[in-house]
């Protein structure tokens, strides 16, 4: 028997395809049979697997053959002098190749989805799972050699197969990991072949099997290549790509990624970072983040690069390291160094709460950068230039701003890279204006909300010039005057300024840094109008677009929240709480996190809740200093203070806010929702003389539209029901007018405790329809609906059981008693009794018990 094998990988089943079943079935019934068989496969497909079950089945039978595995790895010489005088079966196996006349060609494919389950169920013993089958499949393109490797973690085993590759079939293979094995020219320029010289490698690379039918690395293979092919000629490939990249003007993030962690470093290296970094930071600011750190750690410390690792890093939500990569930029020479470092300071102060502070850094930040006339370049979405190296000037480079005169380009890079006409060297990144190009705008909101509305004004009337007129610029403007116009008169028109900023900002924003965004500042001064439908609405497109990237997602998210709260849907909030629960939240967020948990508990009358969820939110608030956006956090705390017994804790920061308003001279848009809050409290600590000026100060704003003069009446109809002196009426009016402005829970709310508070029982009824379909609207209208959600069903949306627990606990026994009466234990009475206070939409238990003492005495409950 002459055999001449490779060492057969311990395969634990011959591929099954028919015609290697059949070549098996014919030697074992004619061993002797003249045969000469070319068994043709890439690497990987088998080949040796089935000329060692050959090899046996010649063996069994006594027959001599001759055997030869990769066949291709000899020259024509060698072979011809091993087959010459060969008297029985021959079969050699090679990669592909050209096959002499006159022999059989078998040619192995890959393996099927069933034939890697049976795969599967020979190496682990036990029947495979299809999902996991098919997605091995996926992965290893049906590769035998792939497959099993990766069923037995044994991909390590390539790393001295990729060691023996041919230098130029390696780097090919390097080429395709990294993103480039379809860029022909790049490939060339690689291997230093002509396009006529690449077909060579090409199918060399195939013989390897580890490419797939489309030419592209299989899943696996790409694995194997990055993690256990040889590192020095991975790393020096890669560089080389990155280069030749850079040197043609185009983009290098998929090249620049795979050089993470490599510890990749030098000018070359530090560009491709950099350069891949400002392609990245619009979509991706988290990698973007880690391209910069990379650049720098590569040896590029230019204030461009500390200055896009900081912008990045602030958008990922790394506040920290924003913050001290900002503050370290304050003391450059170089005045657009300054004014970007001053610039991130401030927007993170902003949302650390620190408004005043973050007003005095924007401002300074708009006043240091040198003015750039009007071939400015820095443009104020957040661009820069356009694409990294995407175009090419004449002139030195500038280290500030793009006074070179470069293009504006797309808006998907902040961060660019330029080079002369002619120079191959990796150009320079420069630092873009988007830093303090809306530095007025912010700085005025800022002012707006610590209250100085005429240092606000001065700003937004005499602007810093220089700045070309883009989107950015133009919405940034358009925030700040729609906020700097809230505070005067009745603001009818802020609304609408805001919503129009938030979507002249849509398309520009990519990459831009914020302190707050327009959608947010837009959705706070509809909660403080009562444009619930319009809150939501730009809150979600501001979520889904990712406007101001994971820096604001929490905002968007909490302020979601709030406006399902304060509409009465409860489920909705809970979930937007739960999407942030667990996250490390700055200042702001952080009170709007823990004064929602607060309203969630006060809304669904857990007392025990509330009381655990008061001290988080208290801390918060002391965090937090009191400006004009945190007063609807300030008016649920107060609440939940006066139900706490702990009030006169936030006497101080009461007092600061209205000093606040008073500063503003008490606009309408922003006072109404504190006192209505207010209201509240005083009516919990039964405060009659804080209630009647509550009421008088609702009363004087409202004139100011519908949202004022709703909360004016129903606080007077508040006041009546508190006295016992009240008509039903005129109470259910107020009630409905507050559930047509989405005030859900506040409607049903008013309606229920007028009705327990009335000895008319024909009022007391209809009080209680009428509290039981404001409270029990499944969820908030779309906007221009006009009719409510069907109401609720009364008894019959109750179980057996739960109609048992509720006719006990009217006839006045205690849960433990009810309990005993039903077998059950009282916390089980307890939990059915919540399940019937959520179906009948009941605020409390005195109006729930009101609710079923009126619906058990029907006739239809007897």
């Amino acid at each position: 028997m002459n055999t001449l094998l490779t060492q057969v990988p311990p395969l634990h089943a011959v591929p099954v395809h028919p015609a290697v079943r059949q070549l098996l079935d014919q030697v074992t019934a004619e061993p002797a049979a003249p045969l000469r068989l070319a068994v043709v496969a890439p690497g990987g497909y088998g080949k040796s697997v089935l000329l060692a079950a050959l090899d046996r089945c010649f063996r069994d039978a006594g027959v001599e053959a001759l055997l030869v595995d990769d066949a291709d790895r000899l020259g024509p010489d060698q072979l011809e002098e091993l087959l010459t005088g060969a008297d029985g079966p021959i079969v050699v196996a090679h990669r592909p190749a050209a096959v002499a006349s006159g022999w059989t060609v078998l040619q192995l494919g890959p393996l099927g989805v069933e034939d890697v389950t049976r795969l599967m169920s020979a190496v682990t013993g036990s029947p495979a799972d299809p999902a996991a089958a098919a997605e091995l499949h996926a992965r290893s393109g049906g590769v035998p050699r792939l497959a099993e490797r990766a069923l037995l973690g044994r991909l390590e085993e390539f790393r001295p197969e990729l060691d023996e590759l041919d230098d130029d079939v390696l780097r090919y293979l390097i080429a395709a990991e990294a993103g480039a094995g379809r860029n022909l020219d790049l490939l060339c320029a690689l291997l230093d072949r002509g396009p006529e010289q690449l077909p060579p490698v090409v199918d060399a690379a195939r013989a390897t099997g580890l490419l797939g039918p489309d030419d592209t690395l299989l899943p696996l293979a790409a694995a194997a290549i990055r993690d256990f092919g040889p590192p020095a000629r991975r790393l020096t490939t890669v560089q080389r790509l990155v280069e030749l990249q850079l040197a043609n003007g185009l983009p290098v993030l998929e090249l620049a990624r795979s050089l993470l962690g490599t510890g990749s470093s030098g000018a070359s290296a530090a560009a491709a970072f950099a350069a891949a970094a400002g392609e990245a930071l619009p979509t991706d600011a988290r990698l973007a983040t880690k391209l910069f750190e990379a650049a720098a750690e590569a040896g590029d410390r230019s204030a461009a690069v500390t200055a896009g690792w900081a912008r990045a890093a602030a958008l990922s939500g790394d506040l920290d390291t924003a913050l001290r990569l900002g503050d370290g930029m304050l003391g450059a020479a170089d005045p657009g160094t300054r004014a970007a470092g001053a610039a991130i300071a401030a927007t993170v102060l902003a949302h650390r709460g620190e408004l005043a502070r973050s007003a005095e850094l924007y401002h300074w930040a708009s006043r240091s950068a040198e003015p750039q006339g009007s071939a400015a370049a820095f443009a104020a979405d957040g661009t820069g230039v356009g694409r990294a190296g995407s175009h090419a000037g004449t002139g030195a480079a500038s280290s500030v701003g793009g006074a070179d005169g470069a293009s504006l380009g797309e808006s998907g890079g902040w961060f660019g890279t330029r080079r002369a006409v002619g120079d191959d060297r990796p150009a320079a990144p420069r630092i873009g204006g988007a830093d303090w190009a809306g530095a007025d705008a912010f700085a005025a909101i800022a002012l707006v909300g610590t209250g100085d509305r005429e240092g606000a004004r001065r700003l937004l009337d005499s602007p810093s010039p220089g700045l070309a007129p883009t989107l950015f610029a133009g919405a940034a403007t358009r925030m700040a005057s729609g906020i700097a116009d809230s505070v005067a008169g009745c603001a009818t028109e802020t609304l609408s300024t805001l919503l129009g900023a938030a979507a002249m900002l849509e398309p520009a924003l990519g990459g831009t840094l914020l302190p707050d965004s327009p959608a947010a500042l837009a959705a706070l001064t509809a909660l403080h109008t009562g444009e619930l439908a319009l809150a939501e609405s730009v809150l979600t497109r501001a979520l889904a677009g990712r406007t101001g990237g994971d820096l604001l997602e929490a905002r968007h998210r909490l302020l979601l929240g709030w406006v399902a709260m304060t509409a009465g849907d409860l489920a909705t909030a809970t979930e937007h709480r739960d999407a942030v629960a667990g996250r490390t939240l700055e200042a702001r967020d952080e009170l709007f996190f823990a004064t929602l948990e607060l309203g969630l508990a006060r809304r669904a009358s857990d007392l025990v809740g509330l009381q655990r969820s008061w001290n988080r939110a208290y801390q918060a608030s002391m965090r937090q200093q009191t400006d004009l956006f945190t007063l609807l956090p300030l008016g649920e705390l107060a609440i939940a203070a006066a139900r706490t017994g702990a009030y006169a804790k936030l006497s101080g920061q009461l007092e600061r806010a209205h000093n606040l308003l008073a500063r503003l001279g008490e606009p309408p848009l922003w006072t109404v929702s504190l006192v209505w809050h207010e209201l509240h409290a005083a009516i919990t600590l039964e405060d009659a003389d804080a209630a009647k000026a509550h009421l008088a100060t609702l009363t004087t704003h409202a004139h100011c539209g519908r949202h004022p003069s709703a909360l004016a009446t129903a606080a007077q109809g508040w006041l009546a029901v508190l006295g016992g002196r009240f008509d039903p009426d005129p109470i259910a009016a107020a009630a409905a007018e507050l559930h047509d402005l989405g005030l859900r829970w506040d409607a049903a709310r008013l309606a229920g405790q007028a009705a327990i508070r009335t000895s008319d029982r024909k009022a007391m009824v209809q009080l209680l329809e009428a509290a039981r379909q404001f409270q029990g609207t499944a969820a908030r209208r779309d906007p221009g609906t006009t009719e409510p959600a069907a109401a609720g069903t009364g008894l019959a949306a109750l179980s057996e059981r739960e109609l048992e627990v509720a006719r006990l606990v009217v006839e006045g026994l205690t849960y433990k008693q009810a309990g005993s009466k039903l077998f059950i234990s009282g916390k089980t009475v307890e939990h059915h009794m919540a399940r019937i206070r959520g179906k009948l939409g009941a605020a409390d238990r005195r109006e729930l018990l009101a609710t079923l003492r009126e619906l058990l005495s029907r006739p239809e409950a007897q």
